[in-house]
Order: structure tokens, then sequence, then C-alpha cells
């Protein structure tokens, strides 16, 4: 089954460093509920997903590939294609991100445009439920890469330690232009309290759809479902108040 997913999130970072973190696959990897790297080389990313579909859990095998990294328009194509390990299931992705100012200063707008096939279980998600999933999951992902983001930053951040001045130099009153000694001692403040930074995301063993796909649809569904029923419930009785007056 094909389909084409149009997703964004943003990031409090401008474009330029917001490039250099989305190309380090391996420090990004754990914002990805489920994902994990097995191995990198060069533009290759060798790696793993598990996704957990109520009492199913699969697992996924594959690799990625930049094929094209343009920088100078921040813009990214990623080929990845993987199989289950334990099935026959297989899923194949071609990615178009592109990175831009975002509304506010000093953060970037990550739009990801995906064409994904994908054959064996997860293909009965249908093409209704998979956009669902794969907005839950950038969702949390651009999340978790914030958090990273805003860590690394906390821990970046100088400490604030001032200096008091050097010691002064006096001449006598006598105006003779012999000089008294210089005073040398030089007072430092203590270092300012370091406010502890934020903690980097936990990684997720699996992406767990219920969680993130079933449990939301159904809260959506229920309601509804329940209108529904109490208007069946209602158009019964009256067609029962017009067969007993006829």
């Amino acid at each position: 089954m094909a389909i084409e997913l149009d997703n964004s999130f943003t990031v409090p970072v401008p474009p330029e460093q917001a490039w250099d973190v989305l190309l380090d696959v391996e420090r990004i990897a754990p914002c990805m509920p489920g994902a994990s790297i097995l191995s990198v080389d060069g533009d290759s990313v060798e790696g793993q997903v598990k996704v957990k579909l109520g009492p199913l859990s699969l697992t996924y095998k594959g690799t990625a590939k930049f094929v094209e990294k343009d920088q100078a328009n921040f813009t990214i194509v990623l080929d990845a294609s993987g199989k289950e390990t334990r099935g026959q299931g297989t899923a194949s992705a071609s990615v178009n991100a592109a990175l831009k100012p975002g509304g506010e200063p000093g953060t970037t707008n990550a739009t990801i445009h995906t064409s994904l096939n994908v054959t064996g279980r997860p293909a009965q998600f249908g093409r209704s439920l998979l956009p669902e999933i794969s907005g839950k999951l950038i969702a949390q992902f651009a999340d978790n890469l914030a958090a990273l983001i805003s860590a690394d930053g906390a821990a970046a951040a100088p400490a604030d330690d001032t200096a008091a001045p050097a010691g002064e130099t006096a001449t006598d009153d006598e105006g003779s232009g012999t000089a008294t000694d210089t005073a040398a001692a030089t007072t430092t403040a203590p270092p300012a309290a370091a406010r502890p930074a934020p903690a980097p995301p936990k990684q997720e063993e699996s992406l767990d759809a219920v969680k993130y796909v079933v449990v939301p649809v159904l809260k959506r569904i229920i309601p509804v479902a329940a209108i529904a029923g109490g208007l069946a419930v209602l158009a019964r009785v009256l067609l029962r108040r017009r067969r007993k007056a006829a």
C-alpha cells in the first residue's frame, strides 16, 4: 500500500544550528520512539524500529541513505527501506525535508514529505490511520528533539563569573615621582549557582501505536457513536408511536 504523508515541526534553534543537529543521526535517534542506530557508514545508516500494535510487536531492520544534502537551501532527501525481522512485511520510504526560519526569532520550521510503501500486517491500518500514526510520531519526535536541544544549550551556557578590578598604583603626596608598591591582590566573585540542565529525552523501547493513535481515535469515535446510538433509539421510539397511532 502506497501513501503520501506531509508533516511539520518546529525546533528552538535557527536553521543553521538545526541543520547540524538533524544530520547527527546517532544523537537524535533516541528522540524517535522505538528507533535505534546499529551502524553509520558515511551517508548510509543501518538501524531498526520496534512497533507495538496492541499485543502484536514488530521489529523492522533496514538501511537509510542520504541521497541529497543541500546545505545552501537546507534541504535533505533520504531513501530508506526495511523488512520485518520475523515476518514478510516490508516498508520503504523516500523522505524530503526542508528547513526554514520559524515564526519566532531563533526557531526553525521543518517540513517533511514522505512517500511511504508498506506491505504486510501494518498495511491493515489502512490509509485513514497511517497519516494519524505518522503525525503523532512526528509530534513526539519534535518534542523530544526540542528537549534534547534545550539540554545541550543549558549545558553549554558559560558560568556567570565576575572579577574585581586589579590593584591600584599610588604615588606620594610630595609629587616626587617615587611610586609606592602596587597592590596585586585580585578578588574573584564566586560563580553563580548553576541551574540544572533539562534532562535529555528518554528512549522509548517501541512505538506504541495504541498509545499514540488508537486511544485518541477512540476518544473521538466514542462520543460520535454514542450520539448515533441515541439517535437510533429515538428513531425507533418515534416509529413505534407512529405505528400505534396508525
